[in-house]
C-alpha cells in the first residue's frame, strides 16, 4: 500500500543529458555574410580633411621646393664668377673682387671665423641651456619655472641689432681684463695667443663667440625643457620606487632619454649661430691679416662679408664672388639643420 511512485520520463523525450554522458554542444551559428551594400559603401570623408590634407601637403611640397629654388639661384649666379676667379675658391685666403678682370677670392678666412666663432659659442651656451632646462623641469617649483621660462624665451625676441651694440660698447670693455689675462696666462696655446686686433677695443672673435652663446641660448633652452618634460612618469616612478635620489633620477631617466633632442637642439643653435649677421658685423674688427687660430683675430664671417659689401653690388661678376660665399653658407647650415632632423628621426618616443 505504501509503494513508492516514481516520475518515469517519457522515452521521447531529451531534455538533459543522460548520466554519464555529456551534453551536446550546439552547433556554432554561421557569420552572417556581409552585405553587397556593405561591401560597395566607401568609408565618408568630409570636405573639411580633404581640404586640410591637400593644405599641409601642398605646404610641404612648396617648402621643398622653394629651398631647392634658393639653392639653384644661388648656383646659376655664382658659376659665372667662379669661372673668373683666378685662384682656388676653397683654399684661398685672399678677397679682391674689385677689378672684375682679376679677381682673386676664396672662402677659407671665412669659413674659419664662421666655424670657430660659432663653435665656441656653442661650446659656452650648450651647458648653461642644460643646467638651466633641468632646473625648469626638475628642481625650480611650477610658480617659478613658468616665468622663469619666459623670461629665457624672450631672449629670443631682442634684435640682433641689440646684441651687437651690447657685444661692442657693454660686454667688450668689461672683457677685456679677462682677454688681456688669456693672452699673457694662456698664449702659449695657439687657441689664446695675441691676435691680428687690439683687444682693447672689443672686436675679436672671443666677444662675439660670447654674444652668439647668449643669442643662441633660448633656441637651446625651450627645446631641451620641451623634452626633458617629455620623459615618461613611469620611468621616473620606478626609478624613485627604487630609491633613487633627485640627482639619480636625473642621470638615469631624464638625460638618457632628452640626450637625443637636447643634441639636435644644440645643432639648431649652430645653425643660428653660423647665419647670425647684424651682430657679428659690428662687433668683428675688418683686417686684413689671414686668420691665425686664436680667439683674439678679427676678421669677417660668411654672412657680416656679405652684408658689409652689400652697397658695391654693382657688377653680377663681383656680386657673383658674395654670392658663391652665401651658397657655400647655404649648404653648411642645411648640412647643419639636416644633421639635428637625423638625430631626432632616429628616435621614436620623439616623433
Amino acid at each position: 500500500m505504501n509503494e513508492r511512485i516514481v516520475a518515469k520520463r517519457p522515452a521521447d523525450t531529451d531534455t538533459g543529458a543522460r548520466r554519464g554522458v555529456p551534453a551536446a554542444r550546439p552547433a556554432p551559428e554561421a557569420p552572417i555574410p556581409p552585405t553587397t551594400e556593405a561591401e560597395k559603401k566607401a568609408p565618408h570623408v568630409r570636405p573639411g580633411d580633404r581640404i586640410f590634407r591637400g593644405l599641409a601637403t601642398g605646404s610641404g611640397v612648396f617648402i621643398v621646393v622653394l629651398i631647392g629654388a634658393i639653392g639653384l639661384f644661388l648656383l646659376i649666379q655664382a658659376i659665372p664668377s667662379l669661372a673668373l676667379d683666378k685662384v682656388n675658391f676653397l683654399t684661398s685666403r685672399e678677397w679682391s673682387t674689385g677689378d672684375v678682370n682679376n679677381m682673386r677670392y676664396g672662402i677659407l678666412d671665412l669659413l674659419l671665423v664662421t666655424v670657430v666663432s660659432s663653435a665656441f659659442a656653442l661650446l659656452i651656451a650648450m651647458p648653461i641651456a642644460l643646467g638651466i632646462a633641468l632646473f625648469l623641469t626638475q628642481y625650480a617649483p611650477r610658480r617659478l619655472a613658468r616665468p622663469f621660462a619666459y623670461v629665457i624665451d624672450l631672449l629670443a625676441a631682442v634684435p640682433s641689432i641689440i646684441y651687437g651694440l651690447w657685444g661692442l660698447f657693454v660686454l667688450g670693455p668689461v672683457l677685456t681684463p679677462i682677454g688681456q689675462w688669456l693672452t699673457s696666462t694662456l698664449g702659449f696655446i695657439p687657441l689664446f695667443a695675441e691676435g691680428n686686433v687690439s683687444i682693447e677695443f672689443g672686436g675679436t672673435i672671443f666677444t662675439a663667440g660670447i654674444v652668439l652663446a647668449v643669442m643662441i641660448l633660448p633656441i637651446i633652452t625651450a627645446v631641451t625643457r620641451e623634452v626633458f618634460d617629455r620623459t615618461p612618469p613611469a620611468h621616473v616612478e620606478g626609478a624613485i620606487a627604487l630609491g633613487a635620489t633627485k640627482w639619480e633620477v636625473v642621470r638615469t631617466t631624464v638625460l638618457p632619454f632628452g640626450k637625443a633632442g637636447y643634441v639636435s637642439a644644440s645643432m639648431l643653435g649652430l645653425g643660428r649661430a653660423l647665419g647670425e649677421t647684424i651682430a657679428l658685423t659690428i662687433i668683428l674688427s675688418a683686417t686684413g691679416t689671414a686668420f691665425g687660430w686664436s680667439l683674439f683675430d678679427g676678421g669677417a664671417t660668411f654672412a657680416s662679408k656679405i652684408a658689409l659689401a652689400a652697397p658695391e653690388f654693382n657688377d653680377p661678376r663681383s656680386a657673383g664672388a658674395y654670392i658663391a660665399a652665401g651658397l657655400v653658407l647655404f649648404v653648411l647650415t642645411f648640412l647643419v639643420n639636416a644633421a639635428a632632423r637625423s638625430i631626432v628621426a632616429g628616435h621614436k618616443e620623439y616623433e
